[in-house]
């Protein structure tokens, strides 16, 4: 006997009474609302470890096994491009899941990936001669700027649904998709 038949049984319809079966298909849109901002917010966890092992290697590699925030030149620079990028992670994640909430979630996860890309690429020109983590500091500059410019659309569309009935999600969201793509060119 399956669930519709036993509430059938005890009298009560699908949607009422005790026997209400629970809905899932709000989950599941809700979960596909935000799956790949999930991704991309695992994915830079993943990053993160890796910049912090880097520094717990170099660490231990030039000052024995206890942890010290001074040593090397080479530990100076692992440990300055991972606290560089520590700091930034915040701001990054605040405007990621703005970003994808408020506007559109696909473009917002690209360009969060494009960030991670651009953070390993600052992360390992730190390392080298700094001029070389320059391009991925400004270019991951203008990926945070785009994600709270569709931030910033995000909530004015919500403020036009609210006061004057107009949505333009849809053109916002062509509109960032659209724009996404463009954040490859350096």
């Amino acid at each position: 006997m399956d669930f519709n038949s036993s509430c059938a049984v005890l009298g009560a319809t699908e949607r009422s009474g005790p026997c209400q079966e629970p809905e899932t298909d709000m989950d599941q849109e809700t979960l596909g609302n935000i799956v790949l901002l999930a991704i991309v917010t695992l994915i830079s966890v993943v990053q993160n470890g890796f910049f912090a092992h880097k520094v717990e290697h170099e660490s231990k590699t030039h000052n024995g096994r206890s942890f010290q925030r001074t040593g090397t030149l080479a530990f100076e620079r692992v440990y300055t491009a991972n606290q560089n990028c520590v700091d930034a992670y915040p701001t990054f994640l605040v405007m990621l899941w703005s970003a994808g909430l408020l506007c559109s979630q696909v473009p917002a996860a690209f360009a969060g990936l494009m960030y991670l890309f651009v953070r390993q690429k600052y992360f390992v020109g730190y390392l080298g001669e700094r001029t070389q983590s320059t391009p991925g500091y400004i270019f991951g500059k203008r990926i945070i700027l785009f994600l709270f410019l569709m931030s910033l659309a995000g909530i004015f569309n919500y403020y036009l649904i609210l006061l004057f009935g107009s949505d333009f999600r849809n053109y916002i969201k062509t509109i960032t998709t659209t724009i996404s793509p463009l954040l490859l060119i350096p």
